[in-house]
Parts: structure tokens; sequence; C-alpha cells
């Protein structure tokens, strides 16, 4: 065999391979103090959805040629620029689709759900507990806003679900921002600009008493993969937007993050609070270089939707009170 044909065989093997095993003898970068290097602005944005769709049941994996006509009709269903059907969905969708950032890749791995354990790609079942604070949780959406308290914490500019972790996309501003300095890791969320601030020392995680929005996270390296344990969460955040996404204090995040070319992050996480979930589950999605700038973002400021949506409420509430 030839050594051009070779190689073109080797390139065509690995395409067919899922991306962790055909990176496997790719070599990350260096930082100055010897670290494999995950600095950069790094997206997340994909079609892949979180869990796998009824119609896809028993399929880990798309074939390339499905896998791109998915990608098609995702980008078609997520097009904002097209009319809805009614006022109150183009009200929904208010803005055009230069402003959204749904990341329609999933030709890279060809995962049908981001979900990968259990093997059915499906989130598992709540407990007791985790079906008592779905339902308080839902509930509690349905009625009009008391005060600025019962309002998401999105709303509120406090915490984004982008932000986890585990640091899952939305339908915007799906970057971040990865610095390493000697004995750290820093993680700029772009979405309320969040901040993860990761030792690598060793160092114990702070005492069980205090409790944290984004948890107490360490890490350590093995070989080019960073590993990040994190713990000490209130119990009051939300890790994926389009689902509720509930914890408690006894939540438990592992994270992984490996290098596997100069453009892409392979993330892994897994999920282990045995009070709201009847069994850890794990999920893994790639990273993007993104090449561009990533500017501030602004949430308080002008934050005019807070004020119109209590204002909102409690005329509801005076047309009720009127017989209206």
């Amino acid at each position: 065999m030839n050594t051009r044909l070779f190689s073109l065989l080797g390139i065509l093997m690995a395409s067919l391979l899922p991306i962790g095993a055909a990176a496997q003898g790719w070599k990350p970068p260096r930082t100055a103090d010897g670290q494999p290097d995950l600095q950069g602005i790094w997206t997340n944005g994909t079609a892949t959805p979180l869990e796998r769709p009824s119609e896809l049941a028993g399929r880990e994996y798309l074939t390339q040629q499905e896998a791109e006509a998915f990608e098609k009709q995702t980008a078609a269903a997520r097009n904002s620029d097209r009319r809805r059907a009614t006022a109150k969905e183009d009200l929904q969708w208010a803005y055009n689709n230069s402003w959204y950032d749904w990341g329609n890749k999933i030709v890279k791995t060809r995962r049908t759900s981001i979900i990968i354990d259990p093997p059915d790609g499906k989130i598992p079942p709540y407990t007791a507990k985790g079906q008592e604070i779905a339902r308080a949780h839902a509930e509690g959406q349905s009625k009009p806003p008391a005060g600025p308290e019962d309002l998401g914490l999105p709303e509120r500019c406090l915490v984004f679900p982008t932000a986890g972790p585990p640091m899952l996309p939305y339908d915007y501003n799906n970057n971040y921002r990865i610095l390493q300095i000697p004995g750290y890791v820093v993680i700029s969320i772009e979405m309320i600009h969040d901040v993860r601030i990761i030792p690598l020392d060793g160092r114990p995680h702070i005492s069980s008493g205090i409790q944290q929005w984004l948890g107490d996270s360490r890490g350590r390296w093995e070989g080019n993969t960073l590993v990040v344990d994190t713990t000490n969460f209130n119990g009051k955040t939300r890790y994926a937007f389009f689902y509720y996404g509930i914890t408690d204090e006894n939540y438990h995040l592992t994270e992984r993050f490996t290098r596997t070319d100069p453009d892409t992050i392979l993330y892994q996480f897994t999920i282990d609070d045995p009070m709201i979930y009847t069994r850890p589950f794990t999920g893994e999605l790639t990273m993007s270089r993104t090449g561009v700038t990533m500017y501030e973002y602004a949430c308080q400021e002008g934050n005019y939707a807070m004020a119109d949506i209590l204002a909102g409420a409690r005329a509801e509430e005076r047309r009720a009170a009127a017989g209206k």
C-alpha cells in the first residue's frame, strides 16, 4: 500500500470514530508551567439535545448523512426570522436570527443526546423529594410573581443555567473564556459574567456549612485531562434552561476537560445527587474555539423587564379583583 493511500485511509477511519477516540494520538500544547493548555474562548452551542428524542431510541450515534440532515432541520426549526402561527408566538421570538447563537453543530460528534449514561440517553427519574421540588417549581412558575424573589434567577441577573455547573448551552451567549495561571484554572462565563476560580493545589473543599451559587470547585490533572470536583452548592440553581435541572445541597458534580485537537475541548460531566435523582448520570459535548472576542454582558443595567413583569402582574390582579 503506498504512503498516500495509507494516509487517506487513516483520515477516513478517523472521520468515522467519535471525537475522543479519533484524537487519542494528538498531544495538546503546554502552558509555561507545564499544564495542558486549555486557554482561549470556546463555545458549547450545539444542535444535540440534552436527552435522546424518542424517535432515536436505542441509537447513540447518527450516521454522517443523518447528522447533516438533523443539523439543517434543527436550524430551520429554530430560525427566528420566520413568522410564527400567532402574534403571541412571534413575541416569544422577539429577536431576529442574528441575535441567536444556537450552535447548530452535531456533525462533529454525531451523538443523539448530550446524556450518554444511562445508555438510553435520558436523565434518570426523580426521587420522591425530586418530584416534590419539581412540582413546587412548576406551580410557582404558573402564578403571577408577588415580588422579585418569585422570578427566576436569570430574570434577577443572579446566575444563568449556562454557568451551571455543569456548563450546558442555551440559545445565545454560549461562550466561555478559559485562563490558566500557576495553581489555578479560571473560567469566565459570558452569560451574566459569572467566574469560576478553580484551585489546583490539592486544598480541601471549604466547610460544608458554606454554600455557594456555583458550588466550591477543586481541580487536578489526570494526564491531559482537567478533572474538576464541585460540592457545596446552595440547592437554588438550575443547570439547564430547557429542563428544570433541579438540585439540592447534596449535589455533587465531576467535570472533565480534555483538549482533543487545536480547536476542540471534550467536556464531560457526572451529576450525583441521591436525594433528587434515582442514580448518577453523565453527559458529554464538545467546546469549539470561537476565534472571536468575548465582550461584557450587561444584565442589571437597563433591566426594565423586572419592573415591567411585576407591573403586569399587579395589573392582572386589579383586573381580576374588578371582575374583568
